[in-house]
């Protein structure tokens, strides 16, 4: 999972693309960097890390121009740690063109293939994002004329449908020529744009979460549709055009669950209301399924729980408590790399108040079990804290498929629920009891009378992927890299200077 961002602008970028980045810096630590655009030269800067710690005064100053994109990135399967495969990536020919991208492709070895056998183009990084950017420079290409049109833009965006398969939301800057956004046929992953008005001139953001228009005063126009290209001009006008005949609008569920932002708005769908409806179905089936239940305590896994665990509490009519501090400070534990670290991030992420747990039957509410290890860890605190009984509810339904689509969770094997029902998974984590959301009610929680979305991507739950073209040997391929043993850290390149084409 990655956050990215464009903004045209009528002056230097820079600060809104930062400010937005570091807004969207819960969608990854990893790495981050920043594109911009200033009279036909195009500045680059890209580093491991927070944004924060990416970009100094005099990155900022070299970063100059009215046009800019941005990307955060969270370690994806296989790959090493190294600022060379941070995004943006950027391409001479033709024009010159830079490319951020979230999501993931499930044909990328196809397809470069036939970059290096056919475009005649070489691939230098292990990244899906780069080969994408070269599948649309090549489709631009074919595609140019004397005179430069949103038409050669389009027509490349429709290139890149028919070749591409998987899921991508994609914002591109054209050097003097403007900015391009769009988004997979079926709008996987999230994609909007906003504008605000500066001294009589319009500016435009485009980002993956409506927050980002937010924190830098854009108001937001609406998201970009499945298949659907969006092409900002060097004189600021906006363009759309849907480059794909065949599109359907199903939406990663795991962004609500998870990933996104709670004062977001995706696809018309408040996440925070979301959440509150995710908590309300799960107290439903706690009250269903349990007549005489004991709990005590009420008590949300930091942080993304916590909307779901107050309307749960408030359904069961039991206390809600903050149970456990979080060290704000360490990242997302089920996407770091080696077993061991994640043991040793749980106890430094989290510490619990004893007085909170001490002689009660806690109910602990989280997001979602994906590995089982954060759980067991917190379940292990909560006893050592002097609880009498620990029960644990989910507001997702098991973990139990691959995610394709850009989120990097483990292999197969590693999921809490392979081969194992509810009951034997509370064992394997320590609870007395253990809930798990129903896809059915999940579904009904996100969806919404202000949101077009019938359906959605529900992939890592029910195994029904809704791109097709999933074969158990991509599947087995894909456990491969994410094997713990596969990700193996590089520090031996911790960043670049700006550096300008």
């Amino acid at each position: 999972m990655c956050g990215i961002v464009a903004v045209y602008g009528s002056n230097n970028v820079v600060h809104d693309i930062y400010e937005s980045l570091t807004v969207l810096q819960h969608r990854g630590q990893d790495a981050s960097g920043i594109l911009t655009n200033y009279d036909g030269k195009i500045a680059l800067r890209k580093s491991l890390g927070l944004v924060r710690d990416g970009f100094d005064k005099k990155h900022i100053e070299r970063l100059k121009g009215k046009t800019g994109i941005g990307h955060v990135r969270y370690p994806t399967a296989g790959h090493a740690e190294s600022s060379a495969e941070a995004q943006p990536f950027y391409v001479n020919s033709p024009y010159g063109i830079g490319l951020a991208h979230n999501g993931n492709l499930i044909n990328s070895s196809d397809l470069k293939d036939n970059l290096f056998s056919e475009d005649l183009r070489h691939i230098n990084t292990k990244s899906d994002s780069e080969i994408l950017l070269n599948i649309f420079a090549h489709e631009l290409q074919l595609h140019s004329k004397e005179t430069f049109t949103p038409d050669d833009v389009f027509y490349a965006v429709a290139g890149v449908h028919r070749r591409v398969k998987g899921a991508y939301a994609v914002v591109a800057l054209i050097s003097d020529r403007g900015i391009v956004a769009f988004r997979d046929p079926y709008g996987i992953r999230p994609l909007c744009f906003g504008t605000r008005e500066v001294e009589g001139k319009t500016e435009t953001m485009v980002a993956s979460e409506s927050v980002a228009l937010d924190s830098s005063g854009f108001k937001l126009v609406r998201d970009i549709k499945p298949g659907e290209a969006v092409f900002i001009d060097s004189d600021g006008k906006i363009h759309t055009r849907l480059c794909c005949e065949k599109t359907e609008y199903t939406p990663c569920i795991f962004e609500f669950v998870y990933f996104a932002r709670p004062d977001t708005i995706i696809d018309g769908i408040s996440v925070y209301s979301a959440r509150m409806k995710m908590g309300q179905h799960l107290a439903n089936k706690i009250l269903k399924t349990w007549k005489n239940q004991d709990i005590d305590v009420v008590i949300p896994i930091p942080d993304t729980s916590r909307i779901s665990a107050l309307e749960l509490s408030i359904s069961l009519s039991v206390p809600f408590r903050e149970g456990f501090i979080k060290n704000r400070y360490i990242g997302r534990t089920f996407i770091m790399p080696e077993q061991t670290q994640r043991i040793k991030s749980v106890k430094r992420k989290l510490n619990a108040i004893s007085t909170e747990f001490k002689n009660k039957n806690v109910l602990l509410v989280d997001d979602s079990i994906v590995r089982g290890t954060t759980s067991k860890q917190i379940i292990e605190m909560a006893r050592e804290a002097g609880a009498n009984k620990v029960y644990m509810a989910s507001a997702a339904p098991p973990v139990k498929f691959p995610n394709v689509y850009g989120i990097d969770m483990p292999a197969s094997n590693e999921f809490a629920a392979y081969g194992r029902s509810d009951k034997e998974i509370a064992k394997l984590i320590g609870a007395d009891r253990l809930f798990y959301q129903d896809l059915s009610d999940l579904i009904s929680a996100v969806k919404s009378k202000e949101s077009p979305i019938k359906s959605f991507d529900s992939s890592c739950f029910d195994g029904n992927y809704v791109t097709g073209n999933v074969t158990k040997s991509y599947l087995d391929e894909l456990d491969e890299l994410r094997n713990n043993v596969a990700k193996v850290k590089d520090n031996s390149d911790i960043g670049d200077d700006v550096m300008v084409y």
